[in-house]
């Protein structure tokens, strides 16, 4: 783990994530852990809850929350998970960049989502923490800036890995 909140995929907090997976997809592929539907297990222990886009309204709904008292607009998370052991909820968004563009902004926002988010779990109590899965392009000197304004304000990011550890999920040991 590097001070300031990145991660690489050699350390042993977490594993090596692709962006054109499905955090879901994913999970089932680990060592110990099943996802059924939004459910996620380790050692048939359920230990976590799966959102994407709108899936998370249909959660709040089901849980009594209008989202409209919190939002003028929703926000459409890439992956959410829902950490039962530590009550929060951590907005995970993938951001794959190979030329500049769009996602070069984007990367702004990420205290601006947590407040938003923080204000829409409110009548649930659960605790937010954002997160961005970023690939090797981020990197680059010219994004120094970025990364340092994304960990001022609370934020994390993280290249090309799932921090397993940070998220209170458990880690698989190693095949033998």
């Amino acid at each position: 783990m590097i001070k300031g909140g990145t991660g690489g995929g050699n350390t042993i907090t977490g594993l090596k994530y692709e962006a054109k997976v499905d955090l879901g997809t994913f999970l089932n592929r680990q060592k110990d852990y099943r996802v059924n539907d939004s459910y996620v297990y380790y050692q048939g222990n359920l230990i976590a809850r799966l959102f994407k886009k709108y899936g998370l309204y249909k959660y709040l709904k089901e849980c009594g929350v209008d989202w409209k008292k919190h939002l003028s607009k929703r926000l459409l998370p890439d992956n959410c998970i829902y950490v039962i052991v530590n009550n929060t909820m951590f907005i995970l968004e993938v951001k794959h960049q190979q030329t500049t563009g769009s996602v070069d902004e984007k990367l702004q926002t990420c205290d601006f989502k947590k407040k938003q988010y923080t204000k829409l779990l409110s009548e649930l109590n659960y605790k937010v923490e954002f997160c961005y899965i970023l690939d090797d392009w981020f990197k680059k000197d010219e994004y120094k800036d970025v990364r340092d304004y994304i960990i001022s304000v609370g934020c994390k990011y993280y290249y090309n890995y799932i921090p397993l550890y940070e998220l209170g999920l458990p880690v698989p040991t190693p095949e033998e």
